[in-house]
């Protein structure tokens, strides 16, 4: 899968002096049109794609199935399609680890428009996680907002907000 970006935390100045952990997951691009499905997560008042950790020994592609059913209720998810990875370290405070190394595994794939019920979990409730379908520009332009002025921002902003302007790019 071809390699999007590379992004270390303003935080993280001596990788090698650092106990890194490593992290999988999976990133969904659902469009129709202009129109993309998304996660809008009020606590850090901001747009991602759908997806989230694999399990060890889960198939990426897996995972992503996966993932997309609990968070969006997606059904019938076919022609996946790999669009690329996003590397990004972060600092880590939990297992040992002083930061984690993630790679997002960004996949294109179609779902019914209608979807089911989320299956959230407990902390995606609690940050008011639901799914919607937006126009990717209106996405983009708010989570532009978001990073310039809100003190709400998540570490996970940056990354979806690069992807979303990526696929504007290359997708529509």
């Amino acid at each position: 899968m071809r390699h999007l970006k590379t992004v270390v935390h303003p935080q993280l100045t001596d990788l090698a002096s650092l106990r890194i952990m490593q992290r999988r997951a999976t990133r969904a691009i659902v469009l129709q049109g202009e129109v993309i499905l998304l996660l809008y997560t009020e606590r850090y008042h901001d747009y991602s794609l759908p997806g989230g950790g694999v399990d060890e020994g889960e198939d990426l592609q897996a995972g992503l199935v996966r993932e997309l059913e609990e968070e969006t209720g997606a059904r019938n998810i076919r022609n996946i399609q790999p669009f690329g990875v996003f590397e990004e370290y972060r600092p880590w405070y939990k297992d040992g680890a002083d930061v984690m190394r993630m790679f997002s595994y960004c996949y294109t794939c179609s779902v019914d428009a209608q979807l089911g019920a989320p299956n959230f979990e407990d902390y995606e409730i609690k940050n008011g996680m639901q799914a919607v379908w937006i126009n990717i520009h209106d996405a983009i332009a708010h989570n532009q907002r978001t990073l310039s002025d809100s003190d709400k921002k998540g570490l996970s902003i940056e990354r979806e907000t690069f992807l979303l302007h990526l696929i504007a790019k290359e997708l529509l």
